[in-house]
């Protein structure tokens, strides 16, 4: 597969500044429940191979997201040990912070719609045809 044609002037402005905003809320997505990292990084990385193929290597060679990115564009999903994983993380923080959060019902309701749409989306990515061989990447 051939990669796409690097874009400039204005609309490379405007993509980087995308993939800048994408990149922040997927680091987010890594430690916040209900935010789920992938698709920012899948976004992400989208943007920086229109207009810096030598950022999108970095994203990809980096340890943390790296391997997710790999297995999104070799392999056409997220692995189903990281969706668990992800799954596990966002429920065991959103349960504690409906727990010790503020009694207030309205936000609990929300938080706990907001971290169900979170799962969704992380349930709903696709999963590898192909397992990939390495174990590593196992990142949130």
């Amino acid at each position: 597969m051939s990669s796409p044609k690097v874009v400039v002037g204005f609309k490379k402005g405007v993509m980087l500044t995308l993939a800048g905003i994408f990149f922040v809320l997927g680091v987010l997505g890594a430690f916040l429940p209900g935010l789920p990292a992938t698709p920012f990084l899948i976004l992400t990385s989208f943007f920086l191979i229109r207009t810096s193929p030598s950022l999108n290597a970095k994203l990809r060679n980096s340890r943390l997201f790296g391997p997710i990115l790999t297995d999104w564009e070799d392999y056409g999903g997220v692995r189903k040990n990281v969706k668990v994983k992800a799954i596990v993380v966002v429920a065991i923080s959103v349960g504690l912070t409906i727990y010790f959060g503020p009694p207030i019902l309205w936000l609990r309701w929300l938080i706990a719609g907001l971290a169900f749409v979170g799962v969704l989306v992380i349930y709903r990515l696709p999963t590898p045809v192909e397992t990939p061989s390495s174990s590593e990447g196992d990142a949130v």
